[in-house]
């Protein structure tokens, strides 16, 4: 790409609010510290350059983000009344971000809000909840979450729940279960996404069918590009469009890669042979560094653009958006390595010649109108 390209994707991004659907910077400040909220916001200096971070607010600066849903996740290893407790110590992990450092960071709910944070020049904060184990198959636990701020939740993460199948696991449900219908249906009521991300195509469709509101995929990329169990098949695609939808391409290397998945498929068969569970993310990274082996792969940008590229030709540019799952996953691809190169993206999309009209609904026009719908529902079944 041009110098110029990237001096035109700096400026629109100045003028046009810019949101991702996933960033785990919570759950990395607790590892880093530990899981008292206080501690872990207090642990780690966001305002320098943090080298372990893919996060931080220099690079924030200049990848010109002015929209995160950060992500409230918790690993399907805690499980009933320790998940829930998880999920709040996480919740309260943003709320602590948003109070130490207020001059960057503005909690929203809306919207409107969010555009008006960003005018203010904060990057406007929301949350979404990753895995319906954190609600501990209790709609009032649910109604709860959303209380305290949560936009959206992923109805699974890496396992199954008990009401709903996880696109990485046995399938045990055929999809959802009457009570994960009944979670759907009580999200659209209280106002918070379904967000179908980690989930079975089984589950896509069924949440498709029974959700009144649009929903959202958080940080998935196509299937049709790389057939991988986390990306979405383009029968889905074309549903959630139908749904007025948005699908959030992610950067995951794993995801975008065919020559990454397929070293990711064989560790997943070395795990399984010496009876590890690939789907355990702790019991991943420790074996991988254990392992020695080949070397894994890089991906690259013109991998995510290929995505982007897909998702639009199939969805329609009306229904696409970006989730990076910065500091969830160990590296991104080259040129996305951490949250300061979002520019260099829509550079790249600009010299293929995509409009600016079309790099803002890629960047946030798209999910704003997705809010205000799931808004809309809330307000007309009250």
């Amino acid at each position: 790409m041009t110098n110029g390209d990237l001096v035109r994707a700096q400026a629109l991004l100045e003028r046009v609010l810019l949101a991702d659907g996933h960033n785990d910077l919570p759950w990395e400040l607790r590892v880093t510290t530990g899981p008292d909220p206080v501690e872990a916001v207090a642990g780690t200096d966001l305002t320098v350059r943090q080298p372990h971070l893919h996060t931080d607010f220099p690079k924030l600066a200049e990848g010109r983000l002015g929209m995160q849903f950060w992500s409230v996740y918790v690993p399907c290893q805690f499980e009933g009344h320790s998940a829930v407790t998880a999920v709040l110590e996480q919740i309260e992990i943003v709320h602590q971000m948003a109070e130490r450092y207020p001059d960057r960071l503005a909690l929203v709910d809306t919207a409107d809000e969010a555009e008006a944070a960003f005018r203010d020049g904060k990057i406007a904060s929301l949350l979404g909840a990753e895995g319906g184990h954190s609600i501990a198959e209790s709609l009032g636990v649910l109604r709860i979450l959303r209380r305290l701020g949560v936009r959206y939740m992923t109805l699974t993460h890496n396992y199954n729940t008990t009401w709903a199948d996880s696109g990485t696991d046995e399938p045990a449900h055929n999809g959802l279960t009457d009570f994960g219908r009944d979670v759907v249906r009580e999200m659209n009521k209280i106002g918070m996404l379904v967000d179908l991300s980690h989930v079975a195509p089984s589950t896509m469709r069924d949440a498709l069918e029974v959700s009144s509101a649009p929903v959202i995929f958080s940080h998935s990329s196509c299937v049709a590009v790389n057939d991988h169990a986390r990306n979405i098949p383009d029968d889905v695609l074309e549903i959630l469009a139908a749904k007025d939808g948005v699908a959030m391409v992610t950067f995951v290397p794993g995801f975008i890669s065919p020559k990454v998945s397929e070293w990711d498929d064989r560790l997943r068969q070395d795990m399984e042979a010496a009876g590890r569970d690939y789907r355990n993310i702790d019991q991943r990274t420790k074996f991988t560094a254990e392992r020695g082996g080949p070397e894994k792969p890089k991906a690259s940008i013109d991998d995510v653009v290929a995505h982007i590229e897909h998702a639009r030709e199939v969805a329609g540019v009306d229904h696409i958006g970006l989730g990076g799952d910065y500091d969830g996953v160990a590296t991104l691809p080259e040129g996305l390595e951490d949250v300061s190169k979002y520019p260099v993206l829509f550079a790249a999309l600009l010299e293929r010649g995509w409009s600016e009209e079309d790099c803002a609904k890629l960047a946030g026009k798209n999910t704003l109108r997705v809010l205000r719908a799931a808004d809309e529902v809330t307000r007309s079944d009250a």
